[in-house]
């Protein structure tokens, strides 16, 4: 009873995350048991087939505030359901560790792209509204939903800074669009588990508690998503995949970092992530006192 309440907990720290910076609850929850030491696909099962409840609860609440964009989640969340299953099959006889290395060095890129974009520019506006392409955005679902069922966590990592990175969606859409077409990824890959290594090798006691925690948070993730500006939300994004793919490459056996080495690193990032969510909140200030400046220099002076 007491390690299902500790899931409750850590499903609903994972879900106000996930559904307020479009990532991290497949991370967060599979890291946690596969260091109690459950199978890598009993973990990822276990984590997909909670997400379908969260989802679907993240995605609702993510569509009552309007933040989602209905043709984004048709056209990344199909194929990623492709992926998701293949994906699924493929780690119930094969373990991935070997790819981790090569998926965290792409998302570290892509990470500290958004880091330095976000922070030292803001939202690109020039390309917003413009619409997401069936070419961009099917290759990308099908990756993501891939890399999302081999390594337990993954979709949000790759498909939010990748469209994030396009410049054509504002944050928030594009958080809410990803969150809600996991639903589509969570019961795919579900399904290819349950066919690969058998209900009898998940613990449903563990499902239900990552769900209830998940559930409960998911609409104040929702609303959070809106009130965060889009510029602090970037910069926050970006720090989250620096820091989490660069704790996995220092742990791979590509470095295999002594421990000074790696929490030496974790606290340079954290500095620099910490520095850059403090520029860009006061960068959003001085814009949003600008409009009020200029209305009052407008304003005749009285004699």
């Amino acid at each position: 009873m007491r390690k299902i309440l500790l899931l409750a907990l850590v499903g609903l720290g994972a879900q106000l995350v996930d559904g307020s910076l479009g990532m991290a609850y497949g991370v967060t929850s599979t890291t946690l048991l596969l260091a109690v030491g459950v199978h890598a696909a009993a973990a990822s099962a276990t984590v997909h087939l909670a997400e379908i409840g969260t989802t679907l609860a993240s995605g609702a609440a993510h569509w009552r505030f309007g933040n989602v964009d209905a043709k984004v989640v048709a056209r990344i969340g199909i194929p990623g359901a492709v992926g998701a299953f293949a994906g699924a099959t493929f780690l119930s006889s094969l373990s991935t560790d070997a790819a981790a290395p090569i998926v965290s060095l792409i998302l570290l890129t892509l990470g500290s792209y958004l880091l330095v974009r976000f922070t030292a520019f803001g939202l690109a506006k020039g390309n917003v509204g413009k619409p997401l392409r069936r070419r961009f955005l099917g290759p990308l679902g099908l990756l993501a939903g891939f890399v999302d069922a081999t390594g337990g966590g993954g979709w949000g990592p790759i498909g939010t800074p990748a469209i994030l990175a396009s410049g054509r969606l504002e944050p928030r859409k594009v958080i809410g669009s990803i969150d809600t077409s996991e639903f589509l990824v969570a019961v795919a890959a579900s399904l290819g588990f349950l066919l690969g290594i058998g209900a009898e090798n998940v613990n449903f006691g563990w499902v239900a508690g990552l769900l209830v925690g998940g559930v409960v948070a998911a609409p104040v993730a929702a609303w959070l998503v809106r009130m965060v500006p889009p510029r602090v939300l970037g910069s926050a994004v970006g720090g989250v995949i620096v820091l989490t793919n660069s704790r996995t490459l220092l742990r791979s056996d590509w470095f295999d970092a002594p421990a000074t080495v790696r929490y030496g690193c974790y606290v340079v990032v954290c500095a620099i992530w910490a520095a850059a969510v403090t520029y860009s909140i006061r960068q959003h200030q001085r814009e949003q006192q600008q409009p009020s400046r200029s209305v009052t220099a407008d304003r005749p002076r009285s004699k």
